[in-house]
């Protein structure tokens, strides 16, 4: 299978990186696959999620659940240099990928790793790290790293589950800096009070997952198009932009699907290709 090929990636996606990184007006993001974004503004970086490497690909090559790559992988994790915070909203590994962080740490020294704090030790063990060095969230504390302060709340994959202290295991992201506001889903479902909770910011853009929930994957699920489109809407955010799909062969969507629906409600969306930025002025 021929991959789907990234807007962008490897050098040319630094250097575009790199190329706005004095930038005082406003802030920028690029997509970097599955549900990976890279936030930039006044010279620094926030990156939700990152799966960048073929370590799920290689685990279950030879199982009846394949985890067929169908897009490039659009940048090796050791070329982001630059990156100030990184987050993981739960235990799958398309969330937390040692593969991943490793390098990611080596290369940023002095990063800050956000994770939902009902994980922090088996983050700390799939990551070899100390469980100090982990800023552990649970619903509704927040931490401030430079200009970012990142607030955690609630996510159902495929319910709100919590650990024996009452934490929730998966979790999203709030993050505020400057006059932005943007939220970060995770993985979710729309769970009861979940518009409300949303809807008490005021979000300039919102990450959804639209790859949906279908028992017959045999992995916990997500919203789908139609979902993501209407939960936009609902809570009045300025842009969707979709994540979660056009990774892995059995569990993607199709985001013309997702256009579709927000041309249905009067959702303002974006739809990126991977490695492809947008601005907010």
């Amino acid at each position: 299978m021929e991959l789907i090929k990234a807007f962008q990636k490897d050098t040319d996606l630094l250097n575009d990186i790199r190329s706005s990184v004095k930038n005082t007006n406003g802030f920028r993001l690029w997509w970097l696959g599955q549900s990976g974004f890279l936030i930039q503004y006044m010279g620094e970086h926030l990156l939700f999620d990152p799966y960048l490497s073929d370590s799920l690909t290689k685990k279950y090559s030879k199982t009846d659940k394949p985890h067929v790559r169908m897009s490039e992988l659009v940048i090796g994790p050791e070329q982001l240099d630059m990156i100030d915070v990184v987050t993981s909203s739960h235990n799958h590994t398309d969330h937390l990928d040692a593969e991943t962080l490793i390098p990611l740490f080596n290369a940023n020294p002095d990063i800050k790793f956000i994770a939902p704090e009902a994980n922090r030790s088996f983050v700390a063990e799939r990551c070899k790290i100390n469980k100090n060095k982990i800023f552990g969230l649970t619903t509704g504390t927040s931490v401030t790293c430079g200009s970012f302060e990142i607030i955690g709340l609630p996510a159902a994959h495929n319910y709100l589950q919590v650990n024996e202290l009452g934490q929730h295991c998966f979790m999203s992201f709030i993050v505020k800096f400057g006059d932005y506001t943007i939220y970060h889903s995770g993985d979710t479902l729309w769970f009861e009070g979940l518009e409300d909770l949303l809807g008490s910011y005021k979000i300039d853009v919102a990450f959804l997952p639209i790859n949906g929930n279908k028992p017959e994957r045999k992995v916990a699920g997500n919203l789908n198009p139609d979902e993501a489109a209407r939960l936009g809407k609902v809570i009045n955010t300025s842009c969707v932009i979709p994540h979660h799909y056009d990774l892995f062969t059995f569990n993607t969507e199709n985001p013309d699907k997702f256009k579709a629906a927000c041309e249905k409600y009067e959702t303002p969306f974006k739809v990126l290709e991977i490695g492809e930025s947008h601005s907010l002025n």
